[in-house]
């Protein structure tokens, strides 16, 4: 199905909206919140564009994968990104966003979605949870050691006011060698990164945050490993498009029931954080495979807020 770029950016605006009016509370959803939405504190998430999220709820605040500086890539062209493409971090945008956060989880390696970290981990003093490639990136990139926390998966890791697990996952695929950008993984501190393409994946991995009794499965790509989250019982999914075909309808397969899943990293991310989110891709087999068990699909815009 074609959907022009106008189309889809009114198709999600408006899902967005409807999202958002009707984020509620999961009372009698899902067993996996331990409290009702009377009893415990509000959750606010606020999305940045790609997978940048800010979950906030009292003055505890977690941040995934946050990059917020946004520069022209070439991605979604028809001639692709520019792998030589020029780092840049802008620390007036970050500034202007974000203040404060207790963790900060890094997903995968590549510059939308670490590019931005060391600044924030040094703005905030946030502790950082990423693999052990990422972290001897980070390091070139002059982050503090000690905010660094190298994970791999398995782990429960309580912080005051929540807990963060750590899954294994898999970063998605597409074309006809089922490839991705930039693979590969960095056992020493490399040279500092200079370029798009020196920022590896280095791995993919999944988080479910606990916070005030709500349960939520990020996840930075299409993918994931069924193995690691067989079973696993959430409220909230952030799920991204994309992929291979059926993969979203696979996870929600793999996984008990959710009753919401929040689309992420559907934007063309070569736009500034300010304009809104105009969709890289059709939107609707992500809806159509959510809507179809029954759970509620919700779409955000740029620096839009939901509160569950």
């Amino acid at each position: 199905m074609k959907v022009s770029r106008r189309g889809m950016l009114a198709g999600a605006a408006a899902a967005g909206a409807a999202g958002v009016v009707g984020a509620v509370g999961l009372e009698n959803q899902s067993e996996a919140a331990t409290t009702t939405p009377e009893a415990r504190e509000p959750v606010e998430l606020t999305w940045f564009g790609t997978h940048a999220w800010q979950i906030r709820c009292g003055k505890s605040v977690v941040l995934t994968d946050p990059w917020l500086t946004r520069f022209h890539t070439g991605t979604f062209t028809p001639e692709g990104a520019d792998p030589k493409t020029k780092l840049v971090i802008k620390p007036d945008v970050i500034d202007r966003h974000l203040s404060t956060a207790d963790a900060i989880l890094v997903h995968h390696g590549h510059y939308d979605h670490m590019a931005d970290v060391p600044y924030v981990a040094k703005k905030t003093q946030a502790t950082v949870l990423c693999t052990e490639t990422h972290a001897n990136m980070l390091r070139a990139m002059k982050t503090p050691n000690d905010l660094l926390s190298a994970v791999r998966g398995g782990e429960y890791l309580p912080f005051e006011g929540f807990t963060i697990e750590v899954f294994p996952s898999l970063h998605s695929c597409g074309g006809k060698r089922h490839t991705y950008a930039y693979p590969g993984y960095r056992y020493a501190v490399p040279p500092r990164p200079r370029h798009i393409e020196d920022l590896v994946e280095g791995g993919t991995l999944a988080f479910v945050i606990t916070i005030a009794g709500l349960r939520i499965l990020s996840l930075s790509t299409a993918n994931f490993d069924p193995n690691a989250l067989r079973g696993l019982q959430v409220d909230v999914v952030l799920a991204a498009p994309g992929g291979e075909p059926g993969i979203t309808d696979r996870l929600l397969q793999t996984i008990k029931p959710v009753r919401k899943v929040i689309a992420t990293h559907w934007d063309d991310f070569d736009k500034p954080l300010d304009d809104p989110g105009i969709p890289w891709t059709d939107l609707t087999p992500l809806r159509t495979s959510v809507e179809k068990t029954g759970a509620e699909f919700v779409v955000l815009d740029h620096l839009q807020k939901v509160t569950l």
